[in-house]
């Protein structure tokens, strides 16, 4: 419940691919609960479970790990290969440059390469021949590297920086939930992430067991679980989200983490966020959550979220999303 939602724009950028081939995803589409209306409106947001869905029903049936956006497919069971691959090695460096070998052998597929840079390692994608126009298989591409990094070896790796070779998309705004570290674009040629290279000689912790459970639903459910990172914006989100019966103020907050409200709205701004878009994000995705199961009447739904009028819901659901509760249930339903 307490999980982000995905924008719509990611559903509608994960179909581009398809619709490049001319593959008629309107069925899926209704198999999903994911509506026109829906995909059509900018503000939309839909649930991380059903982004997983639609990227794991793309890739079913287009038989293309790359949805149809790499210079060559990847046959479904590619990435599940790859992991078996490095499972067994005694490092991430180690299990990294395997990773990469490993594709490297499909001469048409993307090229990642590893570089050291003093103390910082990077990792750089050649997205320059994709059939991309929304970056999503160089968005995916980082995303599944980083979070498989950080799984083989049972904590998140830190990003120190996150380059792209095209300039700030539209939905950038997006990408802080994406990439939580300092980003750059149009700066270099190739899409890289930068990281410390203490974490290359970690041991890995998992094994043939827990890697069976973890290709169950992924790589698509490393793309729909956003990566919270260390910002004081997620440490509030998370702190919100302990109790979302009561909503604290932002006094309330401050004293929790023992500074001024002034600091922690400076901070917060420094970021690019504040205390109520923070509080407004955490209802959206828990109203999302309820309305996509039914659990709670609308009334419920407005009472645990603090709204002392269901209108009051109705007008700022409807300001979040593009469309009311109602809407948004029965097209859910």
């Amino acid at each position: 419940m307490r999980e982000r939602t995905i924008a719509s724009h990611f559903a509608r950028a994960a179909l581009g691919g398809a619709r490049r081939l001319g593959y008629d995803y309107s069925n899926l589409l209704q198999q999903l609960g994911i509506s026109p209306e829906l995909l059509d409106e900018p503000r939309a947001r839909i649930a991380p479970e059903q982004f997983t869905r639609l990227i794991q029903g793309l890739w079913l049936a287009l038989d293309d790990e790359y949805l149809g956006f790499g210079p060559a497919p990847s046959k479904t069971g590619t990435f599940a290969m790859m992991c078996h691959a490095v499972i067994h090695c005694r490092t991430l460096e180690k299990a990294l440059h395997r990773g990469l070998l490993f594709y490297s052998l499909f001469p048409e597929g993307p090229r990642l390469t590893l570089t050291h840079e003093g103390e910082m390692i990077r990792l750089s994608l050649d997205d320059s021949k994709f059939h991309d126009p929304d970056h999503f298989l160089t968005e995916s591409q980082l995303m599944v590297w980083h979070r498989l990094g950080s799984w083989l070896i049972g904590q998140r790796i830190r990003l120190e920086q996150v380059t792209f070779s095209y300039p700030r998309p539209e939905h950038g705004a997006e990408y802080d939930l994406l990439f939580p570290c300092p980003m750059a674009f149009c700066e270099t040629a190739q899409s890289s992430l930068l990281f410390h290279s203490r974490y290359l000689n970690m041991p890995l912790l998992q094994d043939e067991r827990t890697l069976k459970h973890f290709l169950e639903h992924s790589p698509a459910d490393l793309l729909s679980r956003p990566d919270d990172g260390d910002s004081l914006s997620s440490q509030l989100r998370r702190l919100l989200s302990r109790d979302s019966s009561r909503w604290p103020d932002l006094e309330a907050v401050a004293a929790h983490l023992h500074i001024s409200p002034q600091t922690l709205r400076r901070h917060l701004r420094e970021e690019g966020s504040s205390f109520q878009e923070l509080k407004d994000q955490l209802r959206r995705d828990i109203a999302i959550y309820h309305l996509s199961r039914a659990d709670l009447s609308l009334q419920q739904i407005a009472e645990q979220l603090g709204f002392s009028e269901p209108s009051a819901f109705h007008r700022a659901f409807k300001k979040w999303t593009g469309l009311t509760p109602g809407a948004y249930r029965a097209q859910e339903n």
